[in-house]
């Protein structure tokens, strides 16, 4: 049997990749749920018929959208997340000891039970004691907050379906009073390569731009999404990632990583010029 599961990256591009098992199939109230075991990228979850996590490549995302962050400052205490049912960000929250809390809002709880059962890679800490654990909109939460969080991580899917209004002007508005005076606000930024990817790049962008003295964008390539090339936005009240990175206090931490190191975290922010060209049209 030759079975191969095939995504459209634009109306024009297809990526696929060689299915050994269909491990799962269901559909929430929010989206259809698939888990495959791959030949080459190992299990893959999809939502809507869209590559979400893959084991093979996972590690890039998660460390580089939370590590960056970490090390721009290590004194974080409280984090919310929002999004992240595969659990790779938490995992990688929960290894820095100087946290104290991390509040996750995921809207599909079966996300996440899906994937603690058929990916334990990325979902193995989400029942550390500093997690909680809240089933609902994370735009109609953050709402509510006002100067609370030191970090908030947008791990959000594409921006349409239960996704879409984590890319409102709305929602980083009230980002960013739920932050503290030094808060930071990092988010999965789409890609620059595709028309409509970038369309929407830009806008996250120019809503973000609104609101946060310091913005910047990062780059990292990702061989399961869009062309590769993806983009982190990185907004702040105070920190900048590069000029305020405290390479040698995260260095003395001691964590392995496999993907994120600070020289790294610095050569992130120095963009090819179509993607400032795209950032510069945006603002």
């Amino acid at each position: 049997m030759n079975l191969w599961y095939t995504e459209d990256h634009s109306p024009n591009v297809r990526f696929s990749m060689r299915i050994d098992e269909h491990l799962y199939t269901g559909k929430s109230e929010f989206q259809k749920i698939d888990v495959f075991q791959t030949t080459e990228f190992g299990k893959v979850l999809t939502l809507d018929g869209y590559v979400m996590v893959t084991e093979k490549d996972e590690f890039i995302y998660h460390d580089m959208i939370t590590h960056v962050p970490m090390a721009t400052n290590p004194n974080i205490k409280k984090v919310l997340v929002i999004g992240a049912g595969d659990g790779g960000t938490i995992r990688e929250l929960t290894r820095y000891e100087t946290i104290e809390q991390i509040d996750m809002v995921e809207i599909d709880q079966l996300v996440v039970e899906v994937c603690k059962k058929y990916i334990p890679q990325t979902a193995a800490k989400l029942d550390d004691p500093r997690v909680h654990l809240h089933y609902e909109d994370g735009l109609k939460y953050v709402r509510s907050k006002e100067n609370e969080y030191d970090l908030i991580i947008v791990d959000s899917t594409d921006p349409f379906g239960p996704g879409e209004g984590l890319f409102t002007k709305e929602f980083y508005g009230n980002c960013y009073k739920a932050l503290t005076e030094d808060g930071i606000l990092v988010n999965q930024h789409e890609s620059p390569f595709y028309t409509e990817d970038a369309l929407g790049m830009q806008r996250a962008h120019r809503r973000i731009l609104g609101f946060f003295p310091i913005c910047s964008v990062y780059q990292v390539h990702i061989p399961t999404y869009p062309s590769g090339h993806w983009l982190f936005g990185f907004a702040s009240k105070k920190y900048d990632p590069v000029s305020d990175l405290k390479a040698e206090a995260w260095n003395e931490l001691g964590i392995q990583t496999k993907y994120y190191n600070t020289d790294i975290h610095v050569g992130a922010f120095a963009l090819p010029n179509y993607v400032k060209e795209l950032l510069k049209d945006a603002e």
